[in-house]
């Protein structure tokens, strides 16, 4: 019998990509390669790790792409979408903008990778007991840099307002963004991680205060609302299927972080949820 949580949570990943597809498709061209430049992204880089460290296996989801579940890819998109949008309704130097989309990619796997590995989602092969409770530190950065390397790549030209905006854009953010995370592998593969773990936390650090230090201001009203719903649901997953499963509580820790970065998420969004939340008032 297949796996409730494995299913329920493809076709959430599958429901909040048609809501970024159908944005995409209002705003144009460019918003669908980039959203589509996501997918093959997050499948490629996937594949390519899979191969490259052989450090992590997927369990058996519905639709598999070779060893990688499509949810996943398609999952790496919509995250990658959402936060962009966040960040550009935000008050952020355009050069910033990177930074924050990879510290909400982070705010998610903190909460969701140790809960997702006692699901049977994925496993890193080490014990529940590894590292951050089953989950290599490597993890995290890695999840910082997926997402700031594409949204870096995309930006370096996107902001130029002709045919470069459409096409090169989009395939600048895949070479970059898999340059990037396939080289870090490389970085890592060839020297313990251990040896490397107070600098990537240092750095995560320094972004973290690079942000807050530039006091971003988040107020417009016409953010799409998948934007708050993508990381809300996906902490709400991890919160409910944790909790029915009783996976969250082993240890109760993980149970306050899934709280703490739920909370957190929502006060991110918050600024922006009055205008989503008029929006979806006037459709009904």
């Amino acid at each position: 019998m297949p796996n409730p949580y494995f299913i329920f949570f493809e076709l959430m990943i599958y429901l909040l990509f048609a809501f970024c597809f159908r944005h995409a498709r209002r705003q144009g061209l460019t918003n669908i390669l980039r959203l589509l430049a996501g997918v093959l992204y997050g499948i490629l880089l996937e594949l390519a790790t899979l191969r490259q460290l052989s450090a992590y296996e997927y369990g058996r989801f519905l639709l598999m792409i070779g060893a990688v579940p499509l949810c996943i890819g398609v999952a790496w998109s919509c995250i990658i979408y959402s936060a962009m949008e966040f960040s550009d309704a935000s008050s952020l130097p355009y050069w910033a903008r990177p930074i924050l989309d990879g510290l909400l990619a982070l705010n998610i796997d903190l909460a969701l990778d140790a809960v997702a590995i006692r699901l049977g989602f994925w496993s890193w092969g080490q014990g529940l007991k590894f590292q951050y409770f089953g989950v290599p530190y490597a993890n995290f950065w890695a999840w910082f840099l997926v997402v700031f390397s594409f949204s870096l790549g995309y930006r370096l030209l996107a902001h130029r307002e002709n045919w470069i905006v459409r096409w090169v854009s989009p395939l600048l953010a895949l070479i970059i963004g898999l340059t990037a995370v396939l080289g870090t592998n490389v970085f890592v593969f060839a020297n313990p991680f251990v040896d490397h773990k107070y600098f990537m936390a240092m750095t995560l650090a320094f972004a973290l205060v690079a942000v807050l230090t530039m006091r971003p201001r988040f107020t417009r009203t016409s953010v799409p609302g998948f934007v708050f719903w993508i990381p809300f649901m996906t902490h709400t997953f991890v919160l409910v299927a944790g909790l029915i499963s009783g996976v969250i509580f082993e240890p109760m820790f993980l149970l306050v972080v899934g709280l703490g970065m739920t909370f957190i998420s929502i006060s991110l969004h918050r600024p922006i949820l009055p205008g989503i939340l008029i929006k979806r008032w006037q459709s009904l």
